[in-house]
């Protein structure tokens, strides 16, 4: 059986308004696919959940919306000031950082817009296809998903707020939110890079406390009648700041639907934001129908992955299954 934990959840998917005949297809093409575990929360319970949602797995990019938030709470504490440049902060790398690249703001890596394309690491093949060549862009004018802005951001987190990103996460976050599976000893972990200074810090978690992540985003960063991150910052994480083509828009390390789009073969409802990682990892926050959808893939194992195409097919089916969908 499905463990949700201690998640509340619909006596049947009717009771919550969304169709079980259309959830069924969508855990239909689900089983055709790589789908490891998926959740669907609506109202703040459970409508429907496979898989296994108590599994732990790497969660790949998304670990950059979970860094977002902790510097939401510390930008808020006078911490982490976003017009502070890494000049003065005495950020470098290996091969010497220009003037004009120190010249970035935190503003500017929080917003993947630094200009700084030197040598970073814990890349997917599309992100080394996509980076431009060194010195090619001044800071802040030009955006593009780069992984040395993720890294660098995770330095300055660590030089400023907290020496532990998952420590942090955990006493800030995971511990108020109720998430049960995340331990920071055993599931953060900080990754050294052969070409530059700043290390990854990817994290482990579950797609039951995901999910309670994504539904502190939903409610405005209040969880359980408490503002763990600042209702602002939320709000300003989900602007879309900077055009992705058929990624839609990108805020502050999330990514925000545009005109519906968001992923291939999918229109999604007005207001649509989420956090992904490489393998098919996403946590897609639906305001517009006071939801969130969780799917995981157990990229520890080797072969196993869901493209973009195929997520948004199957959101695309579990959006039929919704309130005035077009399941009728």
């Amino acid at each position: 059986m499905t463990d949700i934990g201690a998640w509340p959840s619909w006596n049947t998917e009717a009771q919550a308004g969304w169709s079980a005949g259309a959830l069924a297809a969508a855990r239909a093409y689900a089983a055709t696919i790589h789908t490891s575990a998926a959740m669907l929360v609506a109202g703040g319970r459970v409508v429907d959940a496979w898989g296994e949602p108590e599994r732990r797995w790497n969660v790949h990019s998304i670990r950059k919306s979970l860094l977002g938030a902790l510097i939401g709470i510390h930008e808020a504490e006078g911490r982490f000031d976003l017009e502070t440049t890494i000049g003065a902060l005495g950020i470098d790398d290996r091969q010497g950082l220009t003037p004009r690249e120190k010249l970035a703001t935190l503003l500017d890596l929080l917003t993947a817009r630094s200009g700084i394309y030197h040598p970073s690491g814990y890349e997917t093949d599309w992100m080394v296809a996509i980076k431009p060549a060194r010195g090619s862009a001044g800071p802040g004018t030009v955006w593009s998903y780069n992984n040395w802005d993720f890294n660098a951001l995770g330095t300055a987190f660590r030089k400023l707020c907290a020496p532990d990103i998952h420590a942090d996460f955990a006493a800030r976050i995971a511990q108020p939110c109720g998430m049960q599976d995340f331990r920071p000893q055993t599931d953060g972990t900080l990754v050294e890079l052969p070409d530059s200074v700043h290390p990854a810090y990817p994290f482990r978690m579950s797609a039951r406390d995901l999910a309670r992540f994504g539904e502190l985003f939903l409610r405005g960063g209040r969880f359980g009648g408490r503002q763990i991150v600042p209702s602002g910052w939320v709000a300003q994480s989900v602007l879309p700041y900077s055009e992705a083509g058929t990624r839609g828009a990108y805020g502050y390390l999330w990514w925000v639907s545009r005109a519906g789009a968001l992923f291939p073969n999918v229109i999604v409802p007005p207001g649509t934001y989420a956090a992904y990682g490489a393998g098919g990892h996403y946590v897609v926050v639906l305001p517009a129908l006071d939801a969130v959808f969780v799917h995981r893939v157990d990229t520890d194992t080797p072969g196993q992955h869901v493209s973009p195409a195929q997520f948004g097919r199957l959101l695309h089916l579990v959006l039929e299954a919704a309130p005035n969908g077009t399941h009728g």
